[in-house]
């Protein structure tokens, strides 16, 4: 196969493999996407623990941990709220590593200050963090599978630098 065919997924998969690292996924917006796309490259049980999609404010706080004061301070789709999603994907399904994605992928739900297609990312190693905030366009199924990809491009980004300087 040529290099530039070879999916995010599997470039993930692959340098996850080399580093020894497992991850753990709490995903809202995409609904599991980001799960699918990582369960679709064989082999993928050597490194992936397991997902868990948390699209309530009820199971973010329940099953990843996220205090209703995060949630009531700055809501379910912010930086902070990812970034303990994150941390209890990586904590409660025992990964090296948790990532998570939560927005408003729409057609409803927006807002001025948080308007459709509003992403926050956030990644959670042993010792380094990572997030950051997209604006994607288009439809909500385009939004859900860009915002899985930004998701696969931010840990791929973290992946390179975790080889060289640690997770």
């Amino acid at each position: 196969m040529k290099k530039d065919m070879v999916k995010p997924e599997e470039t993930v998969g692959r340098i996850l493999k080399k580093l020894g690292l497992t991850l753990g996924i709490a995903e809202s917006c995409t609904g599991g996407l980001l799960c699918h796309k990582i369960t679709n490259v064989s082999g993928s049980s050597k490194y992936f623990r397991g997902g868990v999609v948390a699209y309530s404010n009820d199971l973010k706080k329940q099953i990843l941990d996220v205090p209703k004061e995060i949630l009531h301070k700055f809501g379910a789709v912010s930086k902070e709220t990812a970034k303990v999603m994150a941390q209890g994907a990586k904590r409660r399904l025992g990964g090296d590593i948790g990532i998570a994605i939560t927005g408003i992928a729409g057609p409803t739900g927006g807002s001025k200050a948080k308007p459709l297609g509003t992403v926050f990312i956030a990644i959670s190693g042993k010792t380094t963090e990572r997030d950051q905030r997209f604006l994607l366009k288009g439809s909500r199924q385009s939004i859900k599978l860009a915002a899985s990809n930004k998701a696969l491009k931010m840990l791929r980004g973290f992946l390179e630098q975790a080889d060289h300087v640690g997770v």
